[in-house]
């Protein structure tokens, strides 16, 4: 990430002990995220909200600070979607723990493509898996 540069993100509380905070992008080339299609941005850019780049944030310090501003179009279909984003984000976290712990199979291949590039090796603590 660059320093000084402000991201906004899309914030909720997960039912674990911790919150997800799932950034909005410019440029996303993967599956892994909930892609806006009606934006204006969207037209020129792959713009959507990035799954493989979620933090996790356990301390509610760590969440808040100053407004964000997003565009007004992907804000309005953030919440026409926001079941499907919140449903599909934690299915993207759940699922990458219940593999790391051993509880859900995956083929090498697929892991890789889903998480290879994924943040959430960064939050092990967080997410309850012991290295």
């Amino acid at each position: 990430m660059k320093s000084n540069r402000a991201y906004n993100c899309l914030l909720f509380q997960s039912h674990y002990d911790y919150f997800i905070c799932v950034p909005y992008r410019t440029e996303i080339n993967h599956s892994n995220a909930y892609h806006f299609k009606y934006s204006r941005r969207s037209k020129e850019h792959k713009s959507g909200l990035d799954y493989s780049k979620i933090i996790i944030a356990s301390d509610s310090r760590y969440v808040g600070a100053d407004d964000a501003i997003i565009d007004k179009d992907e804000y309005n279909e953030t919440i026409r979607n926001i079941h499907r984003i919140k449903r599909e984000a934690l299915k993207y976290v759940d699922d990458y723990v219940a593999y790391r712990l051993g509880k859900k199979m995956m083929h090498e291949r697929e892991y890789k493509r889903k998480y290879g590039y994924s943040t959430l090796r960064y939050f092990h603590k967080e997410l309850g898996i012991v290295d």
